[in-house]
């Protein structure tokens, strides 16, 4: 029989997951969190619920907000069952559930206005974002804010009626100051390098194009901490809506399914205070960078680097890639070669260690992460996840035969057509001119580079292009798995 969710069942919910032991109705707002995803309630939310259990910082319970239409129905789906959600952490030989509360309420979506009203609130004293690599308005190229993107400049001309994240977080700035408080901290939780500063970046920027001295006040008066977050967490669908009425019993329509691994490492910048989260595993550092750049290079470039080959050999989940003998030793290679080799050292931590237990987690069996979701946007993911790495490599005049490979494996991947000819759904925002130039590639490899707004100076190394070159000719003429074995061997082109 199953039990729906809400707060009105918890006591038969617990019958076969924990629950939260506080008192829901004495939670009072102190965040409000842009993108209620699926990372953010695996994440941060699972945080929260486990520091109110300790009986603390109940005055910092969340509200979500969401800047989209496209946002609405999974703000009515957790309205409709109170805001709960059932989070299962999944290991190789457990399963566990738990039902979270720390978010008691959620902004009407795309509706500016009560959101601005929300921030204005001198309870919020932090706002979080999850709002995805690409939602940043970064060149990619450069990694600066581009201040011309149209709903930049709509937000600038009209900063009332906001289109944007940063278009409301400064509204709701200006309503603050004008009101006489202090600014909230703005907390990005977001895969980006630097993602306090990337965030600091996008509200000042579009504040100078208001008013620069407004863009200074942003600059003087407000933290952006920056933060590295960690932890495998797949979408949703009806297979795990499934899962969890036949293993829980518990009728939920957007659980999240997870790994159990965790981390979250934050700069401790929040002038208005914050949660105690360092009570419940959080790591506070002055320098949040070694631990980011070893994370996006590893773990995020790891993930980029099985996620195209394992697509065009027509693999679905990710721990069948890892149990593919060419991917699992094409991951190893990489990154000892390649990739560990550029990440600075990072405090009481050995990468090599770390590398293994990335490759533990990517093996996963139970987690059910789907290689198309590890595809998805690349175009924002290549420049943040591997790109980084191929330029410091050739910035040190060391070879890049295995990540000019990665790229020509996007590459190809782009044009549409697994190696068995199986069509490749779209799954990039710029998919139209990513097929167009991969296609074109195909005979002339540099046309692919030529997306300059992605590879920037990478794409004009002679190094590099005949590196990719080398590696796309070979993927078209013998397939993926030849590559991968010729590469394995030491038989691709340098």
């Amino acid at each position: 029989m199953l039990t729906r969710l809400s707060l009105a069942n918890l006591k038969t919910i617990e019958k076969t997951a924990a629950v939260p032991r506080y008192d829901r109705a004495a939670l009072r707002a102190g965040i409000v969190h842009f993108g209620v995803g699926n990372f953010h309630r695996a994440h941060q939310a699972v945080y929260l619920d486990d520091l109110f259990n300790l009986g603390r910082d109940h005055d910092f319970a969340l509200v979500g907000a969401g800047v989209l239409a496209s946002d609405r129905p999974l703000r009515d789906k957790l309205r409709d069952q109170d805001y709960l959600t059932t989070v299962v952490e999944q290991e190789a030989d457990r399963s566990k559930a738990r039902v979270t509360g720390a978010m008691i309420d959620y902004v009407e979506p795309a509706d500016a206005t009560s959101m601005i009203a929300q921030l204005a609130d001198p309870a919020i004293r932090i706002v979080s974002l999850t709002i995805t690599e690409g939602g940043y308005f970064i060149d990619p190229a450069t990694g600066e804010f581009n201040p011309g993107h149209p709903d930049i400049q709509h937000d600038a001309a009209s900063p009332g009626a906001p289109k944007t994240v940063f278009g409301v977080i400064l509204a709701g700035l200006k309503a603050r100051w004008e009101a006489g408080l202090q600014p909230f901290t703005v907390m990005s939780c977001d895969n980006i390098p630097g993602n306090g500063h990337v965030t600091e970046n996008a509200v000042a920027g579009l504040a100078d194009l208001v008013d620069p001295a407004l863009g200074n006040r942003v600059r003087g008066e407000v933290a952006f901490p920056n933060g590295m977050v960690d932890r495998i967490t797949p979408a949703t669908g009806t297979r795990e809506i499934g899962m969890l009425a036949d293993t829980f019993g518990i009728e939920d329509s957007w659980p999240v399914f997870c790994e159990g691994f965790r981390q979250w490492v934050l700069e401790d910048r929040f002038p208005l205070g914050r949660p105690a989260l360092e009570e419940v595993g959080v790591t506070f550092v002055d320098d949040v960078a070694p631990y980011e750049l070893m994370k996006i290079r590893i773990l995020n470039g790891g993930h980029a680097a099985i996620a195209y080959p394992a697509a065009l050999m027509d693999i679905h989940f990710v721990h069948e890639a890892m149990e593919n003998d060419l991917i699992r030793r094409f991951l190893e290679k990489l990154e000892r070669e390649e990739i560990i080799p550029e990440v600075p050292p990072v405090p009481d931590t050995d990468l090599t260690d770390y590398f293994r237990l990335i490759e533990r987690r990517f093996a996963n069996p139970k987690i059910g992460d789907t290689i198309a979701r590890l595809c998805l946007d690349g175009s924002n993911r290549q420049p943040k996840f591997i790109l980084p790495s191929t330029a410091a490599r050739l910035k040190g005049g060391r070879p890049v035969t295995g990540l000019a490979l990665v790229s020509a494996l996007w590459c190809r991947y782009c044009a549409g057509t697994s190696d068995s000819g199986r069509e490749i759904a779209p799954n990039d925002a710029s998919h139209a001119r990513l097929k167009e130039a991969a296609l074109k590639a195909r005979d002339e490899p540099d046309a692919f580079l030529a997306l300059s707004d992605i590879f920037g100076g990478v794409g004009r190394n002679e190094r590099f292009a005949g590196a990719f070159a080398a590696a796309l000719g070979c993927v078209w003429t013998h397939g993926t798995k030849e590559t991968l074995e010729r590469y394995l061997n030491g038989a691709l082109q340098r």
